[in-house]
């Protein structure tokens, strides 16, 4: 029998501690602009901001779960729906889709098409291959690790460079057995 999971995260996200979204929204582009201004280099700041997000994914999971009270997901795509349906609206507000499955259940593409970081951004002419929201693959592909789930997060689509969607392509690249300092038998 599946857990019984929210159908969608409204009740938590009605309960949870909330900042103004444009101090966030304007807060997280003073950061993407400071790294540009740092780092130079476009394809430096994509995999700054993906390690800012996996950081904050490993420690987000915890909190997710404290305050969702999720069970267990019994595979990766129950998982992913979880993220998209839940997770997303707990942190971000808004909810994502899960769409275009493989038939081995090991890829899909997590579309959302309201972004609350992007408000107020566009992206100038020399800043093209800047994945602007690389943070959100990173917190995704945290989460899932922290879970036992190795992935690959990548852009398929992006609102600022002219698409109707976000979206992102995650890959499951190996169940990770969860391990046990110890034996209960002994």
């Amino acid at each position: 029998m599946a857990p019984a999971v929210p159908r969608s995260g409204d009740a938590i996200f009605a309960n949870v501690e909330r900042v103004n979204s444009e101090l966030f929204t304007l807060t997280y582009g003073a950061i993407v602009r400071q790294l540009l201004t740092d780092l130079e280099e476009v394809e430096e700041v994509n995999k700054q901001l993906d390690q800012m997000g996996y950081n904050i994914g490993i420690r987000l999971i915890d909190e997710f779960l404290a305050k969702s009270n999720v069970t267990r997901c019994v595979n990766f795509r129950e998982t992913v729906e979880v993220i998209a349906k839940v997770g997303f609206k707990m942190f971000l507000g808004v909810t994502a889709s899960v769409t275009n499955w493989d038939s081995e259940g090991t890829s899909c593409s997590l579309i959302l098409e309201d972004n609350p970081l992007i408000d107020f951004v566009e992206l100038p002419d020399t800043c093209q291959g800047l994945y602007y929201c690389n943070i959100l693959s990173g917190v995704v592909r945290g989460a899932l690790e922290m879970v036992s789930m190795k992935t690959e997060i990548t852009w398929v689509r992006d609102m600022l460079k002219g698409d109707d969607a976000f979206e992102l392509k995650v890959k499951l690249v190996k169940q990770v057995p969860e391990e046990y300092p110890y034996k209960d038998d002994e």
